[in-house]
């Protein structure tokens, strides 16, 4: 089944406008495809044209109001929103910007403050010029931060999100499970690249946005690089980093082969990150913190000591790659049932990294392993 019941969204817009009121805010104005997903389920790839601007009005009470271009009012009435407001786009002089004002002026009272997200990770998907005009056509009211609204609501998931995550987390594995038919010795990585693709889509995923990793003898350089069209040697090591989308979620994690015996260095290597790992997955119970995850594993991945240059070891994951929390040394969000988190150790190998990286659940009591759990041994191609 895909998408949601309406029951899914009301209860999110309750839950939003609960803590709306706690924090005095009128309503919340969003502009981002999560976000106005979040509250419509309102799934399109057309959010790839940065052309249009999109805008969801959550108000005090009462169903959230679209005001969108008109190209996307056919699909924006198959969700449960009935007041969709349209304007024909792009315009070049007023791109939905006195609609939008009309819209909050009408929702929203002289001198209310409206929220918007503002905090990390979050951005604003309008023309600067437009949102200066908007400001100044709505009066006494005030456009502020959130308060941490949508990234506290989406940090928590339902079950029914969770059952998506983990079919994506589903689609991939069985995908893994399949690298040994397109990789091999000789194979070059760019074609790798393009046949995990192929096998994604074949499992059961609707698109693949992200998909990285790299190959090298005894580890690899880095994990974002864009694969070349070097063949696969025996003392390689190959890895694949996928997040596939299955029904707007996303699955995100790897895994790492040897292209032929592994050598003594990258075997322990590989065990010292599952160690790592499976360290963090014990600990992983509400009350815990992203930093407690992160110390956790950094003290096996550096013999205790100070640090590591990976930045972080983990984040959140749902609706979009990576959510917040991050597994950083001062991000003390305490964990919650409900949450998904990536665990993602590197460790260096001589001049080379390895990266490790699973999603689990937080739960109530033992967390879980959405991806499958794989052993300390590193599979050999």
């Amino acid at each position: 089944m895909t998408g949601f019941a309406p029951a899914e969204f009301e209860a999110r817009v309750a839950r939003a406008q609960t803590r709306m009121q706690r924090l005095g805010l009128a309503a919340l104005l969003l502009t981002t495809e999560p976000e106005l997903r979040y509250f419509t389920g309102y799934l399109t790839r057309f959010w790839e044209s940065p052309t249009r601007p999109w805008f969801l009005i959550v108000p005090a009470s009462g169903k959230p109001v679209a005001v969108i271009p008109s190209i996307g009012a056919a699909l924006m009435a198959q969700t449960w929103i009935d007041d969709i407001r349209t304007w024909s786009a792009p315009d070049l002089i007023d791109d939905g910007v006195s609609l939008l004002a009309d819209t909050l002026s009408e929702l929203t009272a002289e001198g209310d403050e409206i929220g918007c997200p503002d905090g990390h990770e979050t951005h604003l998907r309008m023309p600067l010029a437009d949102l200066r005009r908007l400001q100044s056509a709505i009066g006494t009211r005030k456009i502020v931060g959130d308060h941490g609204i949508l990234r506290g609501l989406r940090m928590v998931k339902s079950d029914a999100e969770v059952a998506k995550i983990r079919a994506a987390c589903q689609i991939s594995a069985r995908a893994f499970a399949r690298v040994p038919e397109i990789a091999s010795a000789g194979t070059p990585l760019d074609q790798v690249f393009r046949r995990f693709q192929m096998l994604c889509l074949e499992e059961g995923a609707d698109w693949v946005p992200y998909l990285a990793g790299g190959a090298e003898q005894g580890g690899y350089i880095d994990v974002i690089s864009p694969a070349s069209q070097t063949p696969l040697r025996s003392g390689d090591v190959l890895m694949l980093d996928t997040g596939l989308v299955r029904d707007g979620y996303f699955c995100d994690y790897d895994r790492n082969w040897s292209v032929g015996p592994a050598s003594a260095p990258v075997r322990a290597a590989h065990s010292r990150l599952i160690e790592a790992s499976d360290a963090a997955f014990e600990q992983a119970r509400p009350g815990a913190t992203a930093s407690q995850l992160f110390h956790t594993m950094n003290t096996i991945l550096t013999d205790g000591g100070v640090g590591t240059d990976a930045g972080r070891l983990g984040h959140g994951l749902g609706m979009s790659l990576t959510e917040w929390p991050s597994l950083i040394p001062d991000d003390h969000t305490e964990l919650e049932a409900g949450m998904v988190l990536t665990l993602e150790p590197g460790i260096a190998v001589n001049d080379k990294i390895l990266v490790h990286e699973e999603n689990i659940l937080i739960t109530d009591g033992a967390p879980e392993f959405l991806s499958p759990r794989i052993g300390p041994e590193i599979p050999e191609l």
